[in-house]
């Protein structure tokens, strides 16, 4: 089996680096093709070289530039490399360009795309990952989801339970990963003790740092927060805009913040796993806090991981500044509250979701359902139908007895993932049958 694993921006290839360990430990074919979306000296050869992975066989180069122009050159150079190198299984990862190019790309060509953290859903058709997220959905043939609500999404949107793999977040894997690297070669010699009350802080997202009131918002919330060491690696974008307003030199006025430039992800993971608490409107930091047992408030009105909240690990406070400024000192002042958060339980599984991930693809490869042909025989007609079950049956039995598919589970009011084991008695089930 030759797999694919196409990434374009830092998150990926943190995320995929576990998947990356588990293909080479079972002695798989693989070629690492980078789209060069993000093409700075954090994604140079250093940057893998620093998560031990080997350097990209190929780089697409695409740089900067507009959404269209940039998915279109991806698109060109991707449908090249898999041309030649006739993959088995193309892998992507999350919900940049990279992954809307490599989908679209692969599923044009018939070659099977596994979409890593499937079904992640923000319904914020505003947010150009969003659309991503759905347009790779469409393309792929496996769906390795997060969580159960991840696979109910998918579920809803029409894909096939047969088709969707709960293996938990690499999220995890990566986190346990990676930091055990940065420990050992993390160099970076920060101008604080990282002992103190640290609060880590990120922004970045165009809804926040374009929009002037809601950067000012956060700006002024983060000056009355004086109770903790504000640590805030800016972007240069995050700083050009805090100048034009006239909000950077507040910011470094105040001597409990802490402005420094963007740092490498390794030692981004000294700093937040040193961390009291997380501010960010980062989805992936939603992630790596309740990963690393660190209270997040999130800077936004939506999240796609919305489990993240459920569980209690995070807390969305938009861009308000009084709402940011009291939900922060609710936790702070509250130590039932602080811990709670920090003791809630991962919703992204136990950091095995890369091996579950191999397990699943061989199986598909080894019996043949990966293939994408074209059908040979008349397209049959199909019902779906409402059934209230009475019987001891599970979803595996009942679909062999019936020769149907059960599509979602209800179990009372709440849908459920039909896991083939799930008993089926006192249950409703929406069943989709073929007939001739």
């Amino acid at each position: 089996m030759k797999i694919a694993i196409i990434i374009g921006t830092r998150p990926e290839i943190i995320k995929m680096a576990p998947v990356i360990d588990e293909i080479q430990k079972r002695g798989l074919k693989y070629l690492l093709i980078h789209t060069g979306q993000h093409y700075d000296h954090e994604m140079s050869d250093q940057f893998f070289l620093d998560l031990e992975l080997k350097k990209p066989d190929y780089n697409i180069n695409v740089g900067s530039g507009t959404h269209g122009n940039q998915t279109a050159t991806m698109m060109k150079g991707l449908e090249e490399v898999l041309i030649q190198e006739k993959p088995d299984l193309v892998m992507v990862q999350g919900d940049t360009n990279a992954v809307l190019a490599g989908a679209i790309v692969a599923a044009k060509l018939h070659i099977p795309v596994g979409h890593v953290e499937a079904g992640l859903r923000s319904f914020d058709k505003s947010m150009p990952e969003e659309l991503n997220r759905m347009v790779a959905d469409v393309c792929s043939k496996l769906y390795y989801v997060p969580t159960e609500d991840s696979a109910l999404n998918l579920i809803f949107e029409g894909i096939s339970p047969h088709q969707i793999f709960i293996t938990g977040n690499t999220v995890v894997d990566a986190c346990l990963r990676n930091l055990k690297i940065a420990q050992k070669r993390s160099l970076k010699n920060f101008q604080f003790s990282l002992n103190k009350n640290i609060m880590a802080v990120t922004i970045h997202r165009a809804e926040n740092v374009d929009n002037p009131q809601r950067l000012r918002n956060i700006v002024e919330a983060l000056i009355e927060i004086d109770d903790v060491t504000v640590v805030f690696p800016i972007h240069p974008r995050t700083v050009k805009n805090l100048k034009n307003q006239g909000l950077y030199e507040k910011l470094d006025k105040c001597s409990h913040i802490h402005l420094i430039k963007p740092v490498g992800y390794l030692d981004f993971l000294i700093l937040l796993s040193n961390s009291k608490f997380i501010m960010t409107d980062s989805g992936g930091i939603q992630e790596e806090a309740i990963t690393l047992n660190i209270p997040c408030l999130t800077l936004r009105y939506n999240t796609e991981r919305p489990e993240t909240v459920v569980a209690g690990g995070n807390i969305l406070v938009g861009t308000r500044k009084d709402e940011i400024v009291k939900t922060f000192y609710k936790i702070f002042n509250d130590k039932k509250i602080f811990n709670q958060m920090k003791k809630a339980i991962n919703p992204y599984g136990d950091g095995r979701a890369s091996e579950k991930i191999l397990d699943i693809s061989l199986n598909m490869y080894k019996s043949s359902k990966l293939r994408i042909e074209a059908p040979e025989e008349i397209m049959l007609n199909f019902k779906r139908n409402l059934i209230k079950v009475n019987d001891e049956i599970t979803v595996f039995e009942y679909e062999k007895l019936e020769n149907a598919v059960v599509k979602i589970v209800y179990d009372w009011d709440k849908p459920r993932f039909p896991y083939p084991d799930l008993n089926l008695k006192n249950k409703q089930i929406v069943v989709e049958k073929f007939y001739k």
